[in-house]
Order: C-alpha cells, then structure tokens, then sequence
C-alpha cells in the first residue's frame, strides 16, 4: 500500500515541487496545507503516514508548534526549510524529526532522506525508542539530581541555550506576586551561567532594595504577547521600571515571556537576550513545548521544600579511612571499561544493545573524551561480526593527498611513491567493522568517495581497474554538529543521512557528575592494580574538588588526572588534586586597568596549564597534546610560536 504523505508548506510552487517529485516516486500525497491550523484538519480526514512540514508557516503558529502536536499522535515527520540559521537548527532538532532537507534541495536528496527516515521510524517502532523529546528528558534528569538548587539550575540553562538563546533568565511567581522567591541565571562572558540571589543582583546593578519594592511588585503585563523585539521592548522597558533597570545593567534587547498555570497559581519565565531581534515564532513554540520541564524546575528545585542548599557527594565516608563508597545498581554488561549509573549514560547503553545485533550503521556523538571509541568496540564486540576484524580510522590524522589510498587503498606504480600495492581500510575490515572517528574532519572529495561506498558497497583501489564488493559495518564517531556542518557547506547532506541511521548521543561528563564517584574508584583500582601506585581511597575535599571542576576534557581527562595524581600521592589516600588552572577572559593590569586578554594570551595560557599538569609531558599516553586533542607536532609547533620555555612549566 502506498505511503501517504502530507506536505505542510505554505509556498504553493515548492509544494507542488514536492508533490510532483513525490507521486513520481510512488508515494501519495494527501493535501497540501499552508498552516498548522489548515494541517491539523487534514491530519484529522487524511490520516497520513508522514507529514513533510515547513518551519515558518502562515499564521501564528509555525511547524515547531506543530511537531510538538505530532509527537504526541506519534505521525514522523520531516522539516523542509529554507532557514539554515544555527539557531533554527537546534531548536528544530530538539523536537526529533526523522530529517531536515534544506531547500532548495534534488529530487534524489528527497529520497534518500525519506528511505533513511523510514528506516528509522521503523527501528523505533521496533524498539519502542522514540520517545520524548531528548532536552525534556535531560532537563528531568537534571532536576532529579541530589545536587544544590543553584548547580541545577546552571545545568538546566547550559543544556537550554543552545535551543532557546538567552542572556539573562528571569523565573517569577507572578500571582499571587510573591518576590522573595525570585530566581535569576545570567550568562557570563565566558559562557558560563552564575544564579545570583537578590540581594547580590541587586548590589551588581546597583539597584537599591526600595526601588526594588517598589518596581518589581507587578509582573509583566503581556496581554498575550510573547515575543518583545524592538519596539515592543523598548515599550515594555517604559512601562516596567525593573525591567529598565535589568535591560540597562545587563544591556538586554529582547524578551520572551512564557506562562506557567500550577494549582491556581501563575508563574513566568522571561528569557532576554542582547540582540533586540532575535527571538522568533520559532522560539515561542520551543519555549512551550517544553512546559513540562518548567514545571519540573519549579517544582524540583525552585519551589521545593526539601531543595539541597549544598552540593552532597553520593557517598558515605569511614571515620578510619575514608574511602569512596557507591550505592550502585546492578552491574551492566560489559560495556568494554565505560562505567557509570547516570540515567544520561544507560540510556545511551540501551540504544547500544539495541543496534549492536544489526547491521545498521551508527553514528556516535559526543565531546572529544567521552568515550566515543570504546562505544564503537562495545557495538562490535555484541554483534555478529565480533570474529571478524573491527578497523579503526582517525579520519583527522589522514593526510588529506593520500585519503583515498588510506581508505580505498592503491595498485603499484598507481602514483609516485606508490612501490607495491597496498590494502586499504575498508578492503582490510570486509566481513566485519570499521570505525570512522571524527567523520566530521573528512573533506568533501572523500566525502563523495565513501558515499559510493555505503551505496554501493564497492571499492576500487586508485590506479585499478576494477571494483571488488564488500561487506562491512559503518560506525562513525565525531564531537561536531553535523547539522552545522551541512548548513554551512562543509558535509554532504546526503551522506549525512546516510551516516545518521541510528545516533547515539554521550553525555559530557559534567552532564553526568553523579558518576564522578564511581569513575574516580574505577581508575583508582585500575592503577592500583599495576602495582605502580599505593593508593586505594580518595578524600572527600579531593573529589569535592573534582565534582566542582567543569571537566572540559571529560573521561579522558580525570582518567590521566587519577594516574598521574596516584604516582604523586604518599600513603593510600588522594588528599590533593591539582586541577588545571581556570583562565579567565578579562584582567586587570599594573594600572588597574581593566584589560580584554587576546585569544592568543587564552591559548598560552591553557596550554601551559596543561603542560604544568602533565609535568612538561607532551607526547605518549597523558601527555599534553592527548589530553587537548592535537597532535603533538601541532602542539610542539604553538609552544614556539606562544613562546613556552620549559622553566615556565617547572
């Protein structure tokens, strides 16, 4: 039976483009809407199977409300736009469409995308996995944690930026009013997020307690706006004297307002922002899709009564030594060394069981150090394929003149330098899996090449003159948004579809610092365990430390910390971590100047922060250039340029 498809879109020509491309296919096209409002009756009489749904739409509702709609009814649907602003992207993704194609785009883009959408609704039929959109399920998370109200609330906000930009956060009970509960979170500089309480906002504005009585005893009056750009701003500004004065202070622009109704009781969160035309229709839907999560901030940690005022650490310590103990749930199969109870990680781990019997590909996400790598042995070693050999290519460290002879391998003669044949990656893991890491660093000539591979199945040496098929896994791997890349030009789309089968996302360990107990165990008895080393316990103001500490180097990072930190320990405990100095964007000089630090000052300075960290070390396992993700020539090559003499280290 044929698929049917609605086209939601409010450009009649592109719509009737699609339906044409559509029906050639061999798909039906069960109407055409140019609104949500239009959609959801055809939705109601049609009963389509997919739904192809444009962003910007006629009306006040775009296809981010929408999709929020269609979750809920379980219909997939694809985006269709011709927006490829960053923005746009993130809070599109954050509601999990099965594609998003970039107008104008080929017929044959169209259907690769939908044969790769399809494919994967299927999978998640199959497993049960599409669930909730990814940022609600975080946010849960978060607000679920035994940690402070305040460090809560900075990862609430770390993990909403990127779908709802704001500079400054505003959370008020505004009926009945109530202002000795209100709560800030301003984004710093640096891009970090700080939760100033009133009293010490108010000394930072250098506002006065009177005239915050005095004008912050109403809320906002919106009238059922909730975008204020430009104009409405500067209104809003006049007729809100507490708004003025955060806008002045803070150098606000823009605002969005979105309400809350629990038990009665009426609540509003204001995002502002510096750019005073950057909220969108887009950001509204986003901001109420999501009221769910609000309500979990509210009444997780905002309002409720038994709120951490302190950050406890999951652990009990003994009064005659104090070593880390865990309540863990039951162990998880072998996920190849990855360790960890958060609820962030196992669901990861149950994505991986999921896929790992299949031959589908898979596209591992996550920031340098989460353990991309090892997820990729794991998928491996649970699969069919686990006799058969599992080959790794760093796709960042090919040089980009002999890529193809890498990949594809070469005959002799076949270039200069070319003395005898050579087997190439993809020929040497026939029959089993190869594992593409950094995918996002492959140049587009290669791209090209490894499409004809995933579509194929082929391979042609350089210099033959023939093709010789094989059968193998595709598991990628990159710390880069691919989203980004397409929009920007840098990454096929349609390899990107290709690749993009079944993702799993990593969690970045300051996503997960409920797991830093366990993790600091695990690597303490690891080492403990070589003999090099005496230590079997960690203080509690040492992992204090290593709780607070932001972790930009994730797994990677605290695994060289504990090694290097137990050859430096006397006796069997950590009493002191020595973590890499925090450099800050802006000082002050001799004069007492304020002073802006050039970028080149920032990379000294972190560079050298780690080199002092691994002792001067630079190259080999827990040297400098692995722990910051470059190769050591590159490193050694900035340390002459910035200057860095070895007694700086010392």
């Amino acid at each position: 039976m044929k698929q049917k498809i609605l086209i939601v879109e409010d450009e009649f020509i592109v719509a009737n483009d699609l339906r044409i491309m559509l029906e050639k296919a061999g798909y039906k096209v069960c109407g055409i809407a140019p609104s949500v409002v239009k959609a959801l009756e055809l939705i109601g009489t049609k009963e389509p199977d997919w739904i192809l749904l444009d962003i910007f739409l006629q009306g006040d509702k775009t296809g981010i409300d929408l999709a929020g709609q269609l979750t809920e009814m379980g219909i997939p649907f694809i985006y269709i736009s011709a927006n490829t602003n960053q923005g746009i992207l993130e809070a599109a993704k954050a509601t999990l469409p099965y594609g998003f194609l970039v107008k104008p785009f080929r017929e044959k883009d169209l259907m690769v995308m939908l044969d790769i959408a399809r494919y994967r609704h299927e999978q998640n039929l199959k497993y049960n996995q599409h669930e909730e959109p990814s940022l609600q399920k975080q946010i849960e998370h978060i607000t679920e944690k035994k940690e402070s109200s305040a460090d809560r609330l900075k990862q609430v906000a770390a993990a909403l930026y990127p779908v709802v930009p704001f500079q400054f956060l505003w959370i008020t009970k505004s009926n009945p009013r109530v202002t000795t509960k209100e709560t800030y979170i301003i984004r710093r500089d640096d891009g970090k997020f700080n939760t100033p309480n009133n009293e010490s906002l108010l000394k930072e504005a250098n506002i006065s307690s009177r005239d915050f009585k005095a004008w912050n005893a109403t809320a906002i009056v919106h009238n059922g706006k909730s975008i204020f750009n430009g104009y409405d701003f500067r209104k809003l500004r006049m007729e809100n004297p507490w708004i003025q004065a955060l806008s002045d202070h803070y150098k606000l622009e823009s605002a969005i307002v979105c309400e809350i109704e629990r038990d009665g009781e009426t609540f509003q969160f204001v995002f502002f922002h510096h750019l005073s035309d950057l909220y969108t229709k887009v950001h509204t839907g986003i901001v109420n899709q999501f009221k769910k999560s609000w309500e979990q901030v509210l009444d997780k940690i905002i309002y409720s009564k038994d709120a951490v005022t302190e950050t406890p650490l999951a652990i009990e310590i003994s009064l005659e030594k104090p070593f880390i103990k865990t309540e863990q749930p039951p162990e998880p199969k072998d996920f190849n060394g990855i360790v960890g109870n958060s609820k962030l990680l196992h669901a990861a781990f149950k994505k991986l069981e999921l896929v790992a019997p299949d031959d589908t590909s898979v596209l591992i996400l996550g920031e340098s150090g989460t353990g991309k790598e090892k997820i990729a042995q794991t998928i491996h070693k649970l699969s069919p394929r686990k006799n058969k050999p599992l080959i790794t290519v760093n796709c960042a460290a090919l040089p980009l003149t002999l890529i193809e002879s890498e990949l594809f391998g070469h005959e002799k003669g076949s270039f200069t330098g070319a003395n005898e044949k050579r087997i190439g990656k993809f020929e040497q893991a026939d029959g089993g899996s190869i594992f593409l890491d950094e995918i996002g660093e492959l140049p587009l000539e290669a791209q090209v090449k490894l499409l004809r591979v995933l579509q194929e199945k082929e391979i042609e040496r350089l210099g033959g003159n023939y093709t010789k098929k094989i059968n193998v896994r595709i598991i990628t791997a990159t710390n880069r948004n691919l989203e980004k890349e397409v929009a920007e030009g840098r990454f096929r789309l349609d390899l990107y579809y290709r690749l993009n089968v079944f993702p799993i996302e990593l969690p970045a360990l300051r996503q997960r610092k409920e797991d830093i107990p366990v993790l600091t165990q695990y690597f303490i008895d690891k080492y403990g365990k070589k003999g090099s080393s005496n230590v079997s316990a960690i203080s509690t103001a040492a992992l204090n430390e290593l709780q607070d500490y932001d972790w930009p180097g994730n797994i990677r990072e605290l695994e060289h910390l504990i090694e290097r930190t137990m050859v430096l320990t006397e006796g069997d405990t950590i009493t002191a971590i020595e973590l890499p100095g925090v450099t800050t964007p802006a000082v002050f000089n001799q004069d007492n100047q304020f002073k802006i630090k050039t970028m080149e000052e920032m990379e000294r300075e972190h560079i050298l922060s780690i080199l002092k960290m691994c002792k001067g070390k630079i190259f080999g396992p827990g040297g400098a250039a692995e722990i910051l993700n470059i190769p050591s020539t590159t490193l050694n090559s900035k340390i002459k340029k910035l200057g860095i003499k070895f007694e700086f280290v010392k």
